[in-house]
């Protein structure tokens, strides 16, 4: 005989759901997006969506800016307190990264201050840049950290440059700390950042920015210089791969 317990439909609270639905919706634009695509993308009707989002953002869960809404505070402190996103979730993915993408798999973080290689992964056929000069001082050379240095505001870069003076480090590097900066305030955010031969002779790499909340991170992937067509196809292989791991998390991450 089946009991009534055993029968039993979980009682399910739709404004939950649907506020639920808008954060996922949320988190899949790294730079915010307007209620109406909001709105579209998580199946509601217009007037559910407003009041949900302003219910959400009074919250501190979103917030407005110019127009698109984006994850708040709150939504950031569900992590556990923590505006970064947990390292080792990336890190135990980067091998299974560099064997799809065919290529190295680099991670790093901007924190107090500095550029921080979390890992890397690579293979004897595909092996890893070689660090001859350090990669927290060069920043300004190679892909991670100009997609890292993109990610500041103006005076936290100025800040960071003070202290690492561009330099150029190869005959393809860039001169002088003007050139950087111009190169960095035309990058735009969707696109990956691009070096060839900057940090070291015989490499091209690029880099994707990973936004979790006020975090700074980025990843990317490098190729002999003669394998330079593999560069892109390669590098948006791997936006695709991490953002399919990255969304199975509570509000998703954006990439």
């Amino acid at each position: 005989m089946t009991t009534a317990s055993s029968t039993a439909v979980p009682t399910l609270i739709g404004s939950v759901q649907r506020a639920l639905r808008l954060m996922e919706a949320v988190g899949a634009h790294r730079d915010g997006a307007p209620a109406k695509q909001l709105a579209r993308e998580a199946g509601l009707p217009l007037p559910t969506a407003y009041h949900l989002l302003r219910t959400l953002t009074h919250e501190g869960y979103l917030r407005r800016e110019n127009g698109v809404f984006l994850f708040g505070a709150a939504a950031e402190r569900l992590g556990g307190g923590h505006a970064a996103p947990r390292p080792g979730v990336i890190v135990d993915s980067l091998a299974h990264w560099a064997h799809v993408v065919g290529a190295p798999v680099y991670c790093a973080f901007y924190k107090d201050g500095e550029i921080e290689m979390v890992a890397v992964a690579d293979a004897p056929a595909a092996p890893a840049v070689r660090e001859w000069a350090s990669f927290r001082e060069t920043g300004h050379a190679h892909a991670l950290g100009q997609c890292l240095l993109g990610q500041l505001d103006e005076r936290a870069r100025e800040d960071h440059l003070d202290r690492h003076p561009v330099r150029p480090l190869t005959r393809h590097s860039l001169r002088d700390r003007q050139a950087l900066l111009n190169r960095l305030r035309s990058m735009k955010r969707t696109e990956p950042v691009v070096e060839r031969q900057e940090y070291a002779l015989g490499t091209v790499c690029a880099a994707i920015p990973i936004t979790v909340g006020s975090a700074v991170a980025a990843m990317a992937v490098s190729f002999p210089v003669h394998q330079e067509e593999q560069l892109l196809p390669a590098i948006e292989q791997l936006r695709c791969e991490v953002t399919t791991l990255l969304r199975s998390f509570v509000f998703s991450i954006s990439i």
